[in-house]
C-alpha cells in the first residue's frame, strides 16, 4: 500500500520497484484497464526528458586558465 503525498507523489514499495527494476530517475506509466483496475509499469522505448541547459554544457571549459586568473577577471583586478 502506498500514500499520496501532498504534491501528488506516490512512493512504490521497494518489492514493487525490484520486480519492475525501476531506479531514481526511471519513468513509470500508470494505466487503468476496462474493468477500472489500474496498474503500472516501467515505460520503455520513450523519449527520456532532455537534459537541462547546465547539464549538457557540463564538461566544455576550454579555458586554459588558472583559479587565480579566473578570479583576478571577475574581480576586475
Amino acid at each position: 500500500m502506498s500514500t499520496v503525498r501532498s504534491k501528488g507523489r506516490v512512493t512504490a514499495p521497494k518489492g514493487i520497484r525490484d520486480y519492475l527494476g525501476l531506479k531514481a530517475g526511471s519513468t513509470v506509466t500508470s494505466e487503468r484497464a476496462p474493468t477500472g483496475k489500474s496498474f503500472c509499469g516501467q515505460a520503455r522505448g520513450r523519449a527520456r526528458r532532455p537534459a537541462s541547459v547546465f547539464a549538457r554544457l557540463r564538461g566544455r571549459a576550454t579555458v586554459r586558465m588558472s583559479t587565480d586568473e579566473i578570479m583576478a577577471l571577475t574581480r576586475g583586478s
